[in-house]
């Protein structure tokens, strides 16, 4: 698939747009080639198509000016192709309550257009929902790894989520390109090392591991080369952006370890943790910071059960 059907795949078939609809773009200055493409394809096909173009955020989760979100509130659909992710923003948030059809795709580039949207998507949602699933109906969650992650947490009372690409319901959500099922784990009950192996959101790809300590929920420490990048980052919000947010499995068959998250994180060999804000996906910490790092050939353990065993899925 080029880059043009990518385009076309996810205004027709992810987002499922009407000719009576109004469809919105938000691109930020350096994603204004992709933020156009996705305008100019979506012309042909909605009733109704805006282009809004907003300075890039410092880091993901920050929000839009209010006049844009005021904005997206009030159409049917919005792709939004920005360089930081507005994923767990209250602009996008309020939106989708509102009924709005919502995909972002945060950093995304033409190579990741061209590669991971030409997936089977009912195959996809099959594997995703049934993880979601598991993960609604667990109580803890272990994670390791050959690096050496050791990380148990709570996901009693939470709800797993299915980021299936497929957004043809009011409401409906996801990042583009989709696979993952993920949870927001208990706050304060997260416990153990984490090493991030993959690649980790604000660095990218990873020359040597990036090791977290979590206690009581939080990160207590950070080991590793990159360890000022990241205390960097998260010192912009303090301490809720050491919070462990969620708890999320890649699906996707088509990605890759890039170095760029938004790909990274739907690997279907993978499994990622992410530090920060969790208000979207049912958690109670809401912080402008979401940062994801991705541990690689992981075995995840549901309530005694192997789900993953050195990246292989066993459901």
């Amino acid at each position: 698939m080029g880059f043009n059907a990518g385009i076309r795949t996810a205004i027709k078939d992810c987002m499922g747009i009407k000719k009576n609809e109004t469809l919105l773009i938000i691109a930020d200055v350096p994603q204004r080639e992709i933020g156009l493409a996705f305008f100019e394809e979506g012309k042909k096909w909605a009733k109704e198509a805006i282009y809004m173009e907003i300075l890039p955020r410092k880091t993901h989760g920050v929000e839009p000016p209010s006049a844009v979100a005021e904005v997206l509130k009030n159409v049917d659909v919005a792709l939004i192709p920005t360089s930081k992710s507005m994923s767990h923003t209250d602009a996008r948030r309020n939106a989708s309550q509102k009924g709005v059809r919502i995909a972002t795709l945060p950093g995304i580039t033409r190579d990741i257009i061209s590669r991971t949207l030409d997936v089977d998507y009912e195959e996809m949602e099959r594997i995703t929902k049934r993880i979601a699933n598991i993960l609604t109906k667990g109580k803890e969650a272990i994670i390791l790894s050959p690096a050496g992650t050791e990380l148990r947490m709570s996901i009693s009372g939470r709800k797993g989520l299915a980021d299936t690409g497929i957004n043809h319901k009011k409401g409906d959500f996801s990042n583009l390109p989709a696979g993952e099922a993920y949870i927001a784990p208990v706050e304060g009950k997260t416990e153990g090392k984490v090493v991030i192996d993959g690649s980790m959101a604000g660095i990218g790809l990873l020359s040597s591991p990036l090791t977290l300590i979590f206690k009581d929920g939080f990160v207590v420490d950070i080991k590793g080369k990159d360890k000022r990048k990241l205390e960097k980052l998260i010192s912009t919000v303090g301490k809720k952006g050491r919070n462990h947010a969620e708890l999320g499995i890649g699906t996707n068959p088509k990605a890759r370890i890039i170095g760029n998250v938004l790909e990274d994180e739907k690997v279907k060999s993978t499994v990622h943790i992410a530090i920060g804000d969790n208000a979207s996906m049912g958690g109670k910490v809401k912080v402008d910071l979401h940062l994801d790092g991705i541990i690689k050939n992981p075995t995840l353990i549901i309530d005694g059960k192997e789900i993953m065993k050195d990246g292989e899925l066993l459901i």
